[in-house]
């Protein structure tokens, strides 16, 4: 069962570890990204981040998106992470049982405008966002899991 699909570019950190696999009482973290899955530093990095009792699976693109389809991952009390808005657009448009996003932490560059308090969006990564909202599924913005949700639409 997906209970959270979370955008941040940090992946696993104190929030997922502590906030999020508690507050909703996560079994799995399920990271997903070409890159991540590929790289050896990452996945070293994300191995010693996982919280105790938790299960962490790090898959690229295609194969996660296969087995959330083939029903494998559906024992599992799941939290996805990944790192950008185009990734998470990709795993909702081949993996359509998932009906919500939240945006905990993005990038600041030089071209993003920041939404709320460590969210910031670049012109395109906006449109992906509307675009989501346009399919019917909820974004939100919300670090904590205690946090109050900010719907997307009134940023925007």
């Amino acid at each position: 069962m997906i209970l959270l699909t979370r955008v941040d570019h940090r992946l696993l950190h104190g929030q997922i570890a502590v906030s999020w696999v508690q507050g909703m009482h996560a079994n799995c973290i399920f990271c997903v990204g070409d890159h991540v899955a590929n790289d050896p530093i990452w996945r070293t990095t994300l191995k010693l981040g996982k919280p105790a009792g938790c299960k962490l699976v790090i898959k690229d693109m295609a194969h996660a998106i296969e087995a959330i389809n083939s029903g494998v991952t559906d024992k599992y009390r799941m939290l996805i992470c990944l790192q950008t808005i185009a990734e998470a657009k990709q795993l909702i448009d081949g993996c359509p049982q998932i009906k919500s996003l939240n945006l905990g932490n993005t990038k600041a560059t030089a071209t993003t405008r920041e939404v709320a308090r460590q969210v910031f969006l670049e012109p395109e990564e906006e449109e992906i966002l509307r675009q989501l909202v346009d399919q019917g599924v909820e974004v939100e913005i919300r670090p904590l899991a205690d946090d109050p949700k900010i719907e997307i639409q009134s940023v925007l």
